[in-house]
């Protein structure tokens, strides 16, 4: 039997780097499972990416067909356009977030995914309820630590991280 997911995520991120946080909605037929989790110094975009990752991690069955809706144009454009595949040939070298790339690219490749950029607050109800649980869950007060995160990381930058490869 042919497993279809449709997965929507969103993450955001109070002040950056701050506290922020990710929402993640599965629907496969007349299943549904919401996600959100909530970390004390993180960034927007692993806060989306990590969106996605959640939502990869929470299928059971390899080779699932996944549509997976994003408002992060650096998550999509990421996948659907090559970079990481790129980045990932080269190491990942001077690119933020490997950590996160790496976890991505191990459930990427169990399944069958395929990204649609959707822009952000456009009453896409699926999208605005992860930006809500996102937002929520980022004012817990019991936040977790986002291990890969490193301010160092983020010193001397102008600019967002750079999407080009």
């Amino acid at each position: 039997m042919e497993c279809k997911v449709t997965i929507y995520t969103d993450g955001a991120s109070s002040g950056n780097p701050g506290p922020g946080g990710y929402g993640v909605v599965l629907i496969s037929g007349k299943h549904r499972l919401e996600k959100s989790q909530g970390f004390r110094l993180t960034t927007n975009n692993r806060m989306e990416l990590m969106a996605v990752i959640a939502g990869l991690e929470s299928l059971k069955r390899p080779g699932s067909n996944v549509v997976v809706y994003t408002d992060s144009r650096y998550v999509a454009d990421a996948v659907e356009k090559g970079w990481v595949f790129r980045w990932e040939s080269k190491a990942f070298r001077k690119k933020k977030n490997q950590d996160l790339w790496m976890r991505f690219l191990r459930t990427y490749r169990k399944h069958n995914v395929r990204f649609v950029w959707i822009k952000g607050h456009a009453s896409n109800p699926e999208n605005e309820l992860c930006d809500r649980m996102a937002v929520e869950a980022s004012t817990h007060s019991d936040l977790a630590e986002d291990t890969g995160y490193s301010p160092e990381d983020d010193v001397n930058d102008l600019f967002n991280d750079s999407f080009e490869n």
